[in-house]
């Protein structure tokens, strides 16, 4: 009997013309390091009165299709989750291309994911996918990934793919090693670790249809949040959180100049921390910072993605 193993699992998708309709043709195949994507159904227990003291049988509960994908932040492949999360970029050069992504748009587009396990064989297509956020986490080393979480408007499982022949992008990853954050352009030292959680705070559709699937995911106010570990060795960021003095922050992965991945925070508030002392070693402290839409230019966050891919249209 064949057992499912997720070393041969294999996640594929393709943006949809029409939300939730899965689109024919090739998809593309995605790197991914985990998922646990997929619909769910709860059940309710029963409220029957005069029955005897053991229960009636339970009644279900609505259809969720939601959750997570981490993926890894790579040159190529991650430029597809960008537009889930802020829609087509505008594309200048003729390669390498610039590819900007801005927050703040008024629409998202939508993807279908087929999450397949082939030795079964079942392939679950979950269709009428929006990104709802991402987190990304910047350390000293290890692998650069990020976390996506993903509401679908419905799940369908068949024995066969429905992805095609799927394209493949070869694969370069970023790493920690390449990441780098900068204050207001200037190198910020003394940072110990870091996170960048962008939402676009999806409201789910949830009107009353026979089929238990949600009219749509709308994206509400956007979010941009995250967190600064530094050991205290001025008074830069602690100033500027006492005065309220907003900054702009830039978190980027490098690896040359033709390939990079930046996102800018163009305002960024930051809290007043405590500075704990608790032991002979060094202090640090953790500024849990808020992003808001900047005057110039007039929006939240700029992602640049420098890379040899023509066009993510």
């Amino acid at each position: 009997m064949a057992r499912a193993y997720g070393a041969n699992a294999q996640l594929l998708g393709k943006f949809e013309t029409v939300y939730g309709t899965p689109p024919t043709g090739n998809y593309i195949k995605f790197p991914f390091v985990s998922c646990d994507l997929g619909s769910e159904q709860g059940l309710i227990a029963s409220d029957l009165l005069g029955q005897g003291r053991d229960p009636s049988q339970p009644i279900r509960d609505v259809i969720r299709v939601e959750g997570n994908v981490v993926v890894p932040v790579d040159l190529r492949n991650f430029g597809h989750w960008l537009k889930a999360l802020f829609g087509a970029p505008t594309t200048t050069g003729s390669g390498p291309y610039t590819h900007t992504f801005v927050s703040g748009a008024s629409s998202l587009p939508s993807i279908s994911l087929e999450v397949g396990m082939p030795e079964v064989p079942i392939f679950f297509m979950e269709a009428g996918i929006r990104a709802n956020s991402a987190q990304l986490n910047f350390a000293r080393s290890g692998a650069a990934n990020a976390t996506l979480n993903c509401i679908a408007q419905g799940e369908a499982k068949a024995t066969t793919t429905g992805g095609g022949t799927p394209t493949v992008a070869s694969l370069t990853r970023f790493d920690q090693f390449q990441g780098s954050i900068k204050k207001d352009g200037v190198q910020l030292g003394n940072v110990t670790g870091a996170q960048l959680t962008y939402s676009n705070n999806l409201e789910r559709i949830e009107t009353i249809r026979s089929d238990g699937k949600i009219d749509g995911a709308d994206p509400t106010i956007a979010a941009l949040t995250g967190n600064i570990e530094v050991r205290f060795a001025d008074t830069t960021l602690i100033d500027a959180a006492t005065d309220n003095t907003p900054l702009e922050l830039a978190f980027a992965y490098t690896i040359d100049a033709d390939k990079s991945l930046t996102f800018t925070a163009h305002e960024v508030y930051l809290p007043k921390p405590k500075l704990a002392i608790s032991g002979p070693g060094g202090v640090q402290a953790t500024f849990d910072w808020q992003a808001a839409k900047a005057t110039s230019p007039a929006r939240m966050l700029t992602v640049v993605l420098k890379n040899d891919v023509a066009s993510y249209a």
